[in-house]
């Protein structure tokens, strides 16, 4: 997944995430570090949270952002939400040894079954990863032709976790997602890294 499939739409993502609508994290979600809150608010807890460890991959997430036309911190977002920046992996596995690195690329045979590249937590990891968003955001945008660039990018996310086939909707864009909420909780998420974190 080269840099021509990123040029528009990727430039779509960086150019509009502070204006993307979000709902943030579920409760579900917020429950994983025991948040008395949830929405925008626990979204936000839990990305400053995962700062330091993000930190790490500041450079890699600079230059794949840059080479796939992307917000850096739509890529800091995913892998808060994914791996925790790595914090909850086994040996760079997680989803019970279904999903690879730290933004949980699938390679479960019946799901999206892909080819891992790279260590887990290496720039070819991050580079392959961010390429599968950035193709999830392009078929979210020729399915839905009429929705706003906002809502591609959101729509892109959401497909993302459980692939274009389960967004029907912009009004119920997370329902199949995990915590039925990912897109929305990545969003909030990318939003504080990309106030609060210098790339």
């Amino acid at each position: 997944m080269g840099n021509s499939l990123a040029t528009d739409t990727g430039n779509m993502s960086k150019t509009d995430l502070d204006d993307v609508e979000t709902s943030g994290a579920s409760r579900e979600t917020a429950n994983q570090d025991k948040l008395k809150c949830c929405g925008v608010e626990a979204s936000h807890t839990m990305a400053k949270t995962d700062k330091e460890r993000v930190k790490k991959y500041k450079d890699i997430i600079k230059q794949v952002a840059e080479e796939h036309g992307v917000d850096p911190a739509l890529i800091a977002a995913i892998m808060s939400r994914e791996s925790r920046a790595g914090n909850t992996l086994q040996d760079g596995l997680g989803d019970y040894g279904k999903a690879f690195g730290l933004m949980q690329i699938d390679m479960d045979e019946k799901g999206s079954n892909h080819e891992v590249v790279g260590e887990w937590d290496s720039y070819e990891h991050v580079y392959q990863a961010t390429g599968i968003l950035v193709d999830f955001i392009e078929k979210i945008s020729e399915k839905f032709p009429r929705w706003s660039k906002e809502q591609k990018l959101k729509g892109g996310i959401a497909a993302y976790n459980m692939g274009d086939g389960s967004v029907h909707s912009y009004e119920r864009v997370d329902e199949y997602t995990t915590g039925q909420d990912y897109s929305n909780d990545v969003v909030a998420r990318a939003q504080w890294f990309k106030r609060n974190f210098s790339f």
